[in-house]
């Protein structure tokens, strides 16, 4: 459980509460739900867009197959002992 609680969009400025929209919506169809992390980045709009320039820079970068990544990040996560 996050110390911090989520952004909502409707709560959200008219930009900002937009592009966080728009985030829930390509994470939920590609992930099935929110995730705690996005949610705690949508509470800065900066963040938040810096946030999905990174992933979807690495989601298109093709230097490495998709496969190896997953296994990296994985690894990572397992290294800090990220619980997400």
């Amino acid at each position: 459980m996050a110390r911090i609680e989520g952004a909502k969009p409707s709560k959200l400025g008219l930009f900002h509460g937009l592009l966080t929209r728009i985030l829930y919506f390509m994470v939920k169809r590609r992930f099935g739900r929110v995730m705690m992390p996005v949610q705690i980045a949508a509470r800065h709009a900066k963040l938040l867009w810096g946030y999905a320039q990174m992933e979807l820079a690495l989601d298109k970068s093709c230097l490495v197959e998709g496969a190896l990544k997953n296994l990296a990040q994985l690894r990572v996560a397992t290294l800090v002992g990220c619980p997400f």
